[in-house]
């Protein structure tokens, strides 16, 4: 979870900026993730200011979770975000970008392990 030395209350309001500098990912960015990620709405006041509630930090550190450290594509974390319960439950647990079952993720593990061993050779 990102901090904030704003010296507001942890459920108040941020705006883009403070977003964008206590997470480091620039406004721009931002603004395109809300046109990707229908899950990602902030509030837009008078004059389109945005505000970001607690709950929409929560998907802009998960989007970046996803994207820039585990190496989804946008196309995979929008899937991966879009799912209800189970699928949301598996971003959390920072697996598979959609539900995997039985062999298929036993197989898609062994790919991951061999890769590591490659990359690491």
């Amino acid at each position: 979870m990102t901090k904030f030395d704003d010296g507001k209350d942890a459920g108040a309001l941020r705006t883009i900026g403070e977003v964008a500098q206590a997470t480091g990912i620039k406004t721009h960015v931002l603004r395109y993730w809300e046109q990707q990620f229908p899950t990602l709405k902030p509030l837009k006041r008078s004059g389109g200011r945005r505000y970001y509630r607690p709950e929409d930090v929560a998907v802009v550190e998960n989007i970046d979770r996803l994207v820039n450290r585990e190496g989804y594509t946008l196309k995979g974390a929008k899937a991966a975000l879009k799912g209800g319960g189970e699928a949301r439950a598996i971003v959390e647990e920072a697996a598979p970008s959609a539900p995997v079952e039985g062999d298929m993720l036993a197989r898609l593990k062994a790919i991951r392990e061999d890769l590591h061993v490659a990359l690491a050779a």
